[in-house]
């Protein structure tokens, strides 16, 4: 793949913040910083970045961080522009000398830093990427909202009075949350510390009611989503819709990932070789997206319980001296490589029942 230099003539690297962009124009020729500029995080902010860029001559790239955060609207203005970007969302940042920061000399940064790239990675796009993205970061937020009010709902049960806390014993969280909706608290014993406890566990459970509510709610919308985009996916063992969404929004659209190594990088299941002399052995991979990472060890799963197939593989990995761990490690390589190979090639839908 060739490098940025090869393809434009000026990069404009961006440092994005949630209330101003901060922007430095290199020329590639020369590694010299052309021009600089702050603007505002709205529509009249990206069109100054355009000008700014528009009175530089030849081919253009943009090197910007934080394309689905800070960077969001910039880039979507920029892709609908026809605009040529590029994803930093993890830069390399030096030591800087004697302790040197600003918004301009980050922009710098980003700009040469893509230029130093062999790899160029692609923003995720699209309108469902987006939704699913949205919807996937609600859901996770109600569920863990929901899992610290449960976790709450046990300390003040065995913290709360003897008369109150009678009413819980021997029961599970499910049935502990049925008990606590249905509390009545009253003031007619005189009892401060027993009608608190009362009215505190009735509305944690109420809280987490409305929290699963929502939850489940995120959850429909996904599948509704996932099976309007991409419903082959819900087909594959162990791929539910929360799944299917996280795989989708990391993969995006077809091409962002080169090929499935480097798909399989981008989840965290590519193994990293560290091998030394005569000795031959892979570290466990802990970066990528940990969220892409966590739904192939769902799938990974899924499949060692249910599926025959992937048993019949642990059973041979097993008598071969595998270890339970590395045995899961090396099926979620093959389901990498597998989903990215039926996200790249979806079936026609002459082939589907």
């Amino acid at each position: 793949m060739s490098m940025l230099a090869d393809l434009v003539e000026v990069v404009i690297g961006v440092d994005t913040h949630k209330d101003t962009h901060t922007a430095a124009v290199l020329d590639t020729r020369t590694g010299g910083v052309l021009a600089r500029l702050t603007v505002s995080t709205d529509p009249d902010g990206y069109a100054e970045l355009v000008a700014l860029a528009d009175g530089q001559s030849g081919l253009r790239a943009w090197a910007l961080e934080g394309t689905s955060g800070y960077g969001a609207g910039l880039h979507r203005h920029l892709a609908d522009a026809g605009e040529l970007v590029v994803e930093l969302d993890r830069p390399k940042r030096p030591v800087r000398r004697a302790g040197a920061k600003s918004d301009p000399i980050d922009a710098e940064r980003a700009a040469r830093d893509a230029l130093a790239r062999t790899r160029l990675a692609q923003p995720k796009t699209g309108p469902e990427r987006a939704a699913l993205q949205m919807r996937l970061t609600a859901r996770r937020a109600a569920v863990e909202a929901a899992t610290a009010a449960q976790r709450q709902l046990h300390a003040m049960v065995i913290t709360a009075p003897e008369a109150v806390r009678t009413r819980f014993r021997g029961q599970n969280t499910r049935a502990m949350i049925t008990t606590a909706s249905r509390l009545r608290p009253t003031t007619a014993s005189g009892d401060i510390e027993a009608t608190t406890a009362l009215t505190v566990l009735r509305d944690l459970a109420r809280r987490i009611r409305t929290l699963e509510a929502e939850a489940a709610g995120h959850e429909t919308a996904i599948r509704t989503i996932v099976r309007s985009w991409r419903p082959d996916l819900l087909d594959l063992t162990g791929v539910g819709p929360i799944v299917a969404a996280t795989v989708l929004t990391a993969w995006s659209h077809p091409g962002r990932c080169r090929n499935d190594a480097a798909f399989a990088m981008l989840a965290g299941t590519a193994p990293i070789p560290a091998s030394s002399g005569k000795t031959v052995r892979y570290r466990l991979n802990r970066s990528g997206d940990r969220q892409l990472n966590r739904a192939l060890h769902t799938v990974a799963l899924s499949r060692l319980r249910y599926d025959e197939r992937t048993r019949a593989y642990a059973d041979r990995r097993r008598a071969q001296g595998k270890t339970d761990r590395e045995i899961k490690r090396c099926l979620k390589r093959y389901i990498a490589r597998d989903l990215y190979r039926r996200l790249e090639n979806p079936p026609h839908p002459l082939d589907t029942p």
